[in-house]
């Protein structure tokens, strides 16, 4: 069946600093070479990208998109529920669907999943009316994440650990509310509300150890009160995800998840500015198929 698919590889040139348009060559001989029937699209920007995908889905094509977080997960929300099936190709910096996933970040072995051509489904959160793959982080987490869209010196993973130092220098507890399944309403002093159907985010912080990508909830991860050298004693953690055995560090699970809190703060998800706090939040089930092994990391 693998053989009769047609592939559209929708690439976002400048992701991870350059990345896939340097990366490109490669995977169009690697494609070519495992017999895969593709064409490649070139997109400017996420509407672009979410627009080719949409339009390879309707001419019969798989949409093989490689690049980060952000086109992945833009991509995969407008596809979701269409009866779309989804290939990816990792092409960013953080890349944490496909790690989680299973798909290797060797663009050989990812055309090989690619090849072999099996799928699972996966749950799509939203939050606002906006879809996204991986977590929504409120608070510090969000702040980080923009400062580090906005860094350029610095390259890769480290990127991350740069934007948290920058952000805790100047950090003060925030409040924030959460109902989780319209239950009573929970309050939370500290750092952070992280709503994750993935597991990991910022390039392999593994935020949400335990989340599952197909099991219709949410785990949402809250960081309470603690001390700014504890904070960063502990951010090493997260790359283990051995940081929810912390006592400020409380695991929730819910399918849906409204969070407010005492200042503004952006809701970003897949590395992207997705909405503004108060943020309503619900899972669609299993909504998205992607070709990934079906024992991936995150199973």
């Amino acid at each position: 069946m693998n053989e009769e698919r047609r592939h559209a590889l929708i690439v976002n040139p400048s992701s991870g600093g350059g990345r896939g348009g340097k990366s490109l060559p490669d995977a169009e001989r690697l494609l070519r070479e495992g017999g895969l029937s593709f064409h490649t699209v070139s997109s400017t920007d996420l509407d672009d990208g979410i627009a080719r995908a949409l339009a390879a889905h309707e001419a019969g094509e798989v949409p093989v998109v490689m690049s980060g977080d952000g086109l992945v997960g833009q991509v995969g929300g407008a596809l979701a529920g269409r009866g779309a099936t989804m290939g990816i190709l990792p092409g960013g910096r953080g890349n944490d669907l496909a790690r989680v996933l299973g798909i290797p970040a060797d663009l050989a072995g990812a055309v090989d999943v690619l090849a072999d051509g099996r799928t699972r489904e996966i749950d799509v959160g939203e939050v606002n009316g906006r879809r996204f793959l991986g977590i929504a982080s409120m608070g510090f987490d969000s702040v980080a994440n923009r400062r580090a869209n906005e860094t350029r010196l610095i390259r890769g993973g480290l990127v991350y650990a740069y934007a948290a130092l920058r952000t805790l220098a100047t950090w003060r507890p925030a409040t924030f509310t959460v109902v989780l399944d319209g239950g009573e309403p929970l309050t939370v002093t500290g750092y952070a509300v992280a709503v994750a159907n993935n597991r990991a985010f910022g390039g392999g912080m593994f935020i949400a150890p335990d989340a599952e990508l197909d099991d219709g909830r949410f785990d949402v991860v809250t960081s309470g009160p603690v001390g700014k050298l504890r904070f960063l004693a502990n951010l090493p953690k997260v790359f283990k995800g051995t940081h929810v055995d912390e006592d400020e560090v409380t695991v929730r699970r819910a399918a849906t998840v409204e969070v407010s809190a005492d200042r503004p703060f952006e809701v970003y998800a897949d590395g992207e500015h997705l909405s503004d706090l108060p943020a309503r939040l619900r899972v669609l089930g299993r909504a998205l198929r992607v070709i990934a092994p079906s024992e991936g990391a995150g199973t």
